[in-house]
């Protein structure tokens, strides 16, 4: 049996368990006659980590920024916790947000910085000043609060961006790719520091990203974004193991697509489908177990704890990822492939917008 994906039923159940933090209807941005968002309709609930993941132009910062305030509908609603806030000023709306470039005031130092917003909602000085080195505390930079930006590491400079947002308390924290200038190393360390974050505090993050490896590991739920439109809104496991689209298929992971034409041909089936690598058993052409395709190896590469092996089948590169220990593949070797049928995933067409221009 091929299990198409079907993930509307259990984002309905996830959405009516819980309150609604934000839920956009109809939204759509457009300039002129190209559309940087189209009829984007989303859910997300309180307490909830959620990733929007797509390429530059997707769409994905440009709803972000609507949800901040930043820039208005062309149409469509957008609510916070119930009330709609589109024609609202974004310092009227009770959500805070953290830039990439973290927008830290240079001529202020820490601990100033992070007291700007209660200072701006004229919180009392000895109030302010408690608020602010409690988040530093939080953000272990109290020893930094007397230093300048200029001063402090990059890492060091996205904790007092983030202490900043969290020390007003905002029902939502926008995010809008925070670790993008940071090296990997560091990366990894705040998205660790990010997820602990957001779970002791409990609120509402919304996290714009390309990258689909960090967006796999914080969120708890995901919107793929291609050309102003939702390809997919799923948890992270469902969307890696049951993609809906081909965009979704190839931007998320590696996958191996099989369009109609191909998969007639070579699975007997009709229709458009996708195998992840490791869901492909290599064995040689003429072994007494040898599968339903037949290729012959192009390339292999060593990355680590797994080989990824590229084999031409029929007239397409088909991608397996094999453990390190084993058997060598020789280029131009005659193999064989075979798969379980619970691993092949029916794709339905993607999600087109009518006009887009690239405004991410």
């Amino acid at each position: 049996m091929i299990y198409d994906t079907i993930t509307w039923f259990e984002e309905r159940i996830m959405t009516e368990t819980a309150a609604t933090a934000i839920s956009l209807r109809g939204v759509e941005r457009r300039f002129g006659d190209v559309a940087a968002v189209d009829g984007v309709n989303l859910d997300i609930t309180e307490g909830e980590f959620f990733s929007m993941l797509g390429p530059s132009g997707s769409g994905k910062t440009t709803v972000l920024r609507l949800i901040a305030g930043f820039d208005e509908p062309t149409a469509g609603t957008i609510e916070l916790s119930g009330k709609p806030v589109q024609r609202l000023a974004s310092y009227d709306r009770d959500v805070n947000t953290v830039f990439q470039d973290y927008a830290l005031f240079p001529h202020l130092n820490v601990i100033e910085n992070v007291e700007f917003g209660l200072r701006i909602r004229k919180v009392a000085k000895s109030r302010r000043r408690q608020l602010a080195r409690e988040a530093l505390d939080r953000m272990r930079l109290g020893a930094f609060e007397r230093r300048r930006p200029s001063e402090l590491s990059g890492g060091q400079r996205q904790r007092v961006a983030l202490a900043r947002a969290i020390v007003v308390d905002p029902k939502v924290l926008l995010l809008d790719e925070p670790l993008g200038a940071l090296d990997k190393k560091l990366r990894e360390q705040m998205q660790v520091e990010l997820k602990d974050l957001q779970r002791n505090l409990g609120i509402t993050f919304v996290f714009v990203t390309h990258d689909q490896e960090e967006a796999l590991t914080l969120s708890d739920r995901i919107a793929v974004f291609s050309d102003g439109k939702i390809q997919q809104v799923d948890t992270p496991e469902n969307l890696y193991r049951a993609p809906a689209t081909e965009f979704v298929a190839s931007f998320v992971g590696t996958s191996n697509l099989f369009d109609e034409e191909h998969s007639l041909r070579l699975l007997g089936m009709n229709g458009m489908y996708t195998i992840r690598p490791e869901n492909l058993r290599v064995s040689s052409a003429g072994d007494e177990h040898a599968g339903r395709l037949t290729g012959t190896v192009r390339n292999r590469m060593f990355i680590g704890a797994n080989h990824r092996t590229i084999i031409d089948v029929d007239d397409i590169e088909v991608s397996v990822l094999e453990p390190a220990d084993s058997p060598n593949r020789s280029l131009g070797e005659q193999v064989s492939l075979d798969f379980n049928e619970s691993d092949v995933r029916r794709l339905r067409a993607d999600e087109q917008s009518a006009a887009h221009v690239a405004l991410d």
